[in-house]
């Protein structure tokens, strides 16, 4: 028998008494309960519909009901461990082979972008026989504990950075000359500043906040040298890079967008160090960026990594994840004598599923989609730009996109509690968006493909009065009483 559905309330306190702490909610003063989506929409228990700009997981929209026939329908046949021989599994790797490099040849199957960038590490240990790793700095790639380890956006809240990890890091650059007073105190950067100059470090590749600005006469050679410093001091105390780890387009550093080129230049180094350079794509993949297909394809042709991550919008909500890599890459993997297996990785109902996303997104056009809703979305969020003092920079591609709320124009520094209010006040007109960045304060959009032109109109019309509101009540009193 089916249980009576609890009130909002009693939903809380459920999760309060049962669920770890640490798992977060949306909005925690004032948290949606969810119980339908469709589309681009969610709807809460009373019927009241919420308009999502950040589901980068529903890729192809909510439910989509191609999606739920593909799963629904291999459900009533078969669903086993891929020991067994299935076309799914086969035809899937297949279909993905298409969309990547000749030289991606090789695909493993997994559950979560966790998995698949835990699987890497190991991939790319296995095959260099080296154990070090460079990341950017704020970085992110997974919960797993060897993920943690070289994700500086979490490590540097529990025990620290270890010694193979080498942070391409921005808080030991001019870039500590813009963080908020509000988000670190003066004796907060000195220790930051402290614990990583122990290490030859470079910044995150952001032409607008990083110490390489748009105002730089060839940034991306000047980011791109960081990190051959980094590889120059390793391999002076003995170190051997193994892997350079990236999101094409990062993410939790505050949607930002690599300036085109500096992929190969970094290539370039880390494979004469002996590395390989992986592009991890668990956010922003399967044509969120419109015009390619795989974010790291915006970099240009000639560049190709060794090996790529994939996860969140495989599935468009059910647990899929993949990693593709090189025929040497593999076969060193596979001299270990040691069987990767991996219980519901590549299972038939996941891959019918994966298949139904990728027929969605050409069938409906949704790259191209991308490009048109993003370009618009960009356009109106550059006019606010323009009248709002508060908007620093626009930046995007396709619908990856990123508004940097700033206090001052000269300093940039990170307008934290205005981008909570921004957010908050949304919320309330039923539109859901979130904050990314090191100092939290950048909008981001990644909302599913289905996304349309007048979804991206009445998100800016209602941020621009919101701002319009700010601005005006401004002189009267800090925004942190509005709350």
């Amino acid at each position: 028998m089916q249980a009576q559905p609890c009130s909002r309330r009693e939903t809380l306190a459920l999760r309060r008494r049962l669920i770890g702490s640490s798992c977060k909610l949306f909005f925690p003063e004032d948290p949606v309960k969810i119980v339908r989506a469709k589309g681009q929409y969610m709807y809460d228990e009373h019927g009241r519909e919420y308009l999502d700009c950040i589901n980068n997981v529903s890729h192809v929209g909510h439910c989509h009901p191609d999606v739920v026939k593909a799963a629904h329908e291999q459900n009533q046949l078969l669903n086993t461990n891929s020991r067994y021989l299935h076309d799914n599994l086969v035809d899937y790797a297949k279909r993905l082979s298409k969309t990547l490099p000749e030289k991606l040849c090789t695909f493993y199957f997994l559950n979560s972008g966790s998995e698949a960038n835990d699987l890497a590490l190991r991939l790319a240990r296995q095959y260099t026989k080296h154990e070090d790793i460079i990341v950017l700095d704020h970085a992110y790639h997974g919960h797993l504990t060897s993920l943690i380890d070289i994700s500086p956006y979490k490590f540097r809240n529990l025990e620290g950075q270890k010694e193979w990890v080498h942070v391409v890091c921005t808080y030991c650059s001019l870039y500590t000359s813009t963080i908020s007073v509000n988000l670190l105190s003066t004796t907060s950067v000195a220790l930051l500043i402290i614990r990583h100059c122990s290490l030859v470090q470079a910044p995150l590749p952001d032409t607008y906040r990083g110490i390489y600005r748009e105002d730089h006469k060839d940034s991306v050679l000047a980011y791109a040298n960081e990190v051959k410093k980094i590889i120059e001091q390793a391999q002076k105390r003995g170190r051997k890079i193994a892997a350079f780890f990236i999101e094409s387009l990062p993410s939790v550093g505050g949607q930002i967008i690599p300036p085109e080129g500096y992929f190969q230049m970094i290539a370039e180094h880390v494979h004469k160090a002996g590395g390989v350079f992986v592009a991890d794509e668990i956010q922003v993949g399967f044509g969120r960026v419109g015009k390619c297909f795989w974010a790291f394809q915006l970099q240009g042709e000639d560049f190709v990594p060794d090996i790529v991550t994939m996860g969140k919008p495989m599935g468009n909500g059910h647990p899929i994840a993949c990693v593709a890599t090189t025929k040497e890459i593999a076969e060193a993997f596979a001299d270990t004598g040691v069987e990767y297996f991996n219980t519901f990785g590549g299972n038939p109902v996941s891959c019918a599923i994966g298949l139904a996303v990728l027929d969605v997104i050409e069938k409906e056009h949704l790259q191209a989609h991308a490009t048109q809703v993003g370009n618009f979305l960009m356009e109106l969020l550059n006019q606010q730009k323009v009248k709002h003092p508060i908007i620093g920079d626009v930046r995007g591609v396709g619908l990856f996109i990123g508004v940097d709320l700033i206090k001052d124009q000269e300093k940039r520094i990170p307008a934290t509690e205005e981008a909570e209010y921004l957010i908050t006040r949304l919320k309330r007109d039923y539109i859901l968006l979130s904050t990314d960045g090191p100092g939290r304060n950048v909008l981001k959009f990644k909302p599913p493909l289905c996304f349309t032109m007048d979804n991206a109109k009445l998100v800016v019309d209602k941020m621009d009065e919101i701002l319009t509101d700010m601005e005006r009540e401004k002189t009267c009193e800090p925004v942190g009483k509005h709350h």
